[in-house]
């Protein structure tokens, strides 16, 4: 199955596929163990927005809302250490939990500067997750492209632009087609083969191991260029 990712004739030997989304607990509680992937591996992450409650599929932040996202918000927070910032759960009524903008953002920086798309990504989490920033409004990205080598008018315009939300709901249907049903969730490309590495949130300690366990089983020749030492000494980037 094809990717919905930039330059899809570009042939890929290996990457990770990261799919989740800005407005996503879980995601968010993801986060150190993306940090430690990236530590770990010399393989590129991709990333790919799934989708959470986009558009059409947003809810209101009711009482009923403000309940079940608090009980989530201490889930991961019990589970991944990360912190939340519980005063954007006090948000005025008819605010709706919408996380389409900010998949289109997600998709808007990955058209202009492919390379900072992750750790954007991260940007966009902790802004709403630890600092209160309601990033479901276009005036919240000024601040939030602190930063990144990136224009603040041309990002603004483009994440307005009709071409990056129809991107951001191929990443939609993408995700779908690949069987993804939640998030976060962590793919392996190798070529044409497709291989689910994490469905939901895993921990490091769990994740990791696994991972390298793939990598020596399936990339035996290049494994020692894969895999980073120790000591977080890695070769030098794999080309693809």
């Amino acid at each position: 199955m094809t990717s919905n990712l930039p330059n899809p004739k570009r042939e890929f030997a290996l990457r990770f596929v990261y799919i989740g989304d800005p407005m996503c607990s879980w995601c968010w509680g993801f986060a150190p163990v993306l940090d430690e992937l990236q530590r770990t591996f010399n393989i590129p992450i991709d990333v790919m927005v799934g989708g959470l409650r986009p558009g059409p599929v947003a809810e209101p932040l009711d009482k009923h809302m403000r309940d079940f996202l608090a009980h989530h918000w201490e889930q991961v927070a019990a589970t991944s250490g990360q912190a939340f910032d519980h005063a954007g759960l006090q948000r005025p009524d008819g605010w709706r939990y919408d996380t389409e903008l900010p998949c289109v953002a997600v998709v808007t920086m990955r058209e202009l500067a492919q390379a900072e798309t992750l750790r954007f990504f991260a940007r966009l989490k902790r802004a709403f997750y630890a600092e209160n920033i309601d990033i479901t409004t276009v005036d919240a990205y000024p601040q939030l492209l602190a930063g990144f080598d990136v224009s603040e008018d041309v990002f603004v315009d483009l994440l307005q632009s009709d071409a990056m939300k129809k991107a951001a709901w191929q990443d939609f249907a993408t995700a779908r087609k690949l069987g993804v049903s939640g998030f976060p969730t962590l793919l392996i490309q190798d070529g044409e083969r497709w291989t689910l590495a994490s469905a939901g949130y895993t921990g490091a300690e769990i994740l990791i191991p696994s991972l390298r366990r793939w990598v020596e089983d399936h990339k035996p020749i290049s494994a020692g260029k894969l895999i980073c030492t120790v000591d977080g000494e890695c070769a030098e980037p794999v080309v693809h």
